[in-house]
């Protein structure tokens, strides 16, 4: 069966639940941000109001990656690879079309 891929993802509505890393890109100076919630729309939402400190001054933003673990200690791990320089360039890898899209928005000036 499909879902049973998923079981332990999903919630008994069927939504996806878990815990979320996510990297964000500021509209203001396009720099990158990365974390993990358990809710991405509560903590995008805070991100955007100045909730957080470190993000206060770069809001808004937008989820530009996520990934979903079933456990925080996963998801605590895996954003601190992000962060590391070999995460860092896995993101620049896994990114290389949004990047080479936005870049050549750019460049025609539509940005």
């Amino acid at each position: 069966m499909e879902n049973d891929r998923f079981s332990g993802l999903l919630d008994n509505t069927g939504l996806l639940t878990g815990f979320y890393v996510y990297l964000l890109e500021s509209l203001v100076d396009g720099l990158w941000y990365t974390g993990y919630t358990n809710n991405l729309k509560k903590r995008l939402m805070q991100h955007n109001s100045g909730y957080n400190l470190s993000t206060k001054r770069r809001a808004p933003f937008k989820v530009i990656y996520c990934e979903i673990c079933i456990n925080e200690s996963d998801a605590i791990a895996r954003e601190k690879y992000l962060k590391s320089g070999m995460g860092k360039r896995y993101l620049k890898n896994r990114l290389k079309d949004y990047i080479s899209n936005k870049e050549r928005k750019t460049d025609n000036g539509t940005i």
